[in-house]
């Protein structure tokens, strides 16, 4: 690689390092705090709380890159112009083509970060999540389980146990369960038993007796049952587990391309959705070329000026929200009709067409454009 290229690409990533530090740090500090907030209230410990919001890392990570690569295309550029850098480098011959070449090398590496995070390291950070989610929501079960006070661990829920036994048994059992005012129902046993199975934790009552209170007819109904043993689903009193089944978005992207029946039953998804996740990984890191070349690009045209290039960084701006709002329009109408993923990469192309004009604007001899105007006719 030539020096000049060298030299700018040398201050775009130590830019880019900048940048990309300060928006991380505050994106994740706003994460972090809604995540403390959450995750102390339910009795947790300072550990899980730096653990939850480690995990949520390569998630903000994969998010800011693109943002930070323009926002260092732009102020390195606006930088290189204002120290008559690149006036220099252009006088010496090099065409804007020749320019941004480091500057595409610079956002293809940016690119390949963003790649790196979205099918390896967000995956696995995901699926982590999740399972230790699914051990909180256990935890934060096991914690209403205190004997001799009443607790409401849902509303509508009361449920009160007198004492625990050496060995794990709860005596003297009672759960109120009025979620629906029309079908309440009492459930009082002399002992108990937490079991974990697959789908939570499920609370056995042995030798007890419910009683259901319903209206019917304009007319209330009890009913009573005894029963010797009766398994409740006390998982079923929280909100914190999720029952929709596992994420399609903690799959790797080459089983998400091709999906088997297993990802379809574990997720609930259908195949077209899986699909359309996957290409929505292989088009968010095309677009951090494109923020790159635009922040280039724009800043390019306007030249050296005295007067600053406000007007530019606003135009710059404005033209990677137009991209940026394309590629939510196109996600959002994939999401509606999965079979249409081929528009996820209709943004991207936009994107690298708006930044070959602004190259080509740029390239244009500004001598001849003022010769032009003069010589036009009144």
């Amino acid at each position: 690689m030539p020096r000049i290229d060298r030299y700018i690409l040398s201050q775009m990533l130590t830019l880019f390092g900048f940048f990309a530090l300060v928006l991380v740090s505050v994106y994740w500090i706003n994460r972090a705090v809604s995540l403390f907030d959450d995750l102390l209230s339910d009795g947790q410990t300072a550990l899980v709380v730096l653990e939850f919001t480690a995990l949520t890392l390569p998630i903000v990570i994969s998010v800011v890159l693109p943002v930070a690569a323009f926002t260092a295309s732009a102020y390195g550029t606006n930088r290189l112009t204002g120290e008559s850098e690149l006036v220099a480098m252009q006088a010496a011959g090099l065409s804007p083509w020749r320019l941004a070449r480091p500057v595409l090398v610079f956002g293809v590496f940016v690119g390949m970060l963003v790649a790196v995070l979205v099918h390896g390291l967000v995956p696995m950070a995901r699926t982590r999540l999740a399972e230790r989610q699914t051990e909180i929501a256990e935890n934060v079960t096991a914690q209403f389980l205190r004997p001799g006070e009443f607790q409401y661990p849902a509303e509508g829920v009361t449920l009160f146990i007198r004492e625990t036994a050496s060995d794990g048994r709860l005596l003297d059992l009672f759960i109120e369960d009025a979620r629906n005012p029309d079908d309440q129902t009492v459930y009082t046993s002399e002992e108990a038993l937490v079991v974990r199975t697959e789908t939570g934790p499920v609370l056995v009552l042995l030798r007890g007796m419910s009683q259901n209170l319903q209206w019917q007819h304009g007319q209330r109904r009890l009913s009573v049952t005894r029963f010797s043993e009766f398994s409740y689903d006390i998982g079923a009193m929280f909100a914190a587990r999720d029952r929709r089944g596992r994420d399609l978005r903690e799959y790797s992207t080459w089983r998400l391309l091709d999906p088997d029946q297993e990802l379809l039953n574990a997720t609930g998804g259908t195949a077209g959705e899986a699909r359309r996740e996957a290409h929505e990984r292989i088009a968010q890191p095309l677009l951090s070329p494109i923020a790159a070349m635009i922040g280039f690009a724009v800043l390019l045209i306007g030249g050296f000026s005295r007067f600053g290039v406000w007007r530019q960084v606003i135009w710059a701006i404005l033209l990677l929200i137009l991209v940026q709002f394309l590629t939510n329009a196109a996600a959002d109408q994939v999401g509606r009709d999965p079979g249409m993923w081929p528009l996820l990469y209709v943004p991207a192309a936009i994107g690298a067409m708006i930044c070959l004009v602004l190259l080509w604007l740029a390239a244009r001899p500004r001598p001849l454009r003022r010769r032009w105007r003069r010589e036009k006719p009144a």
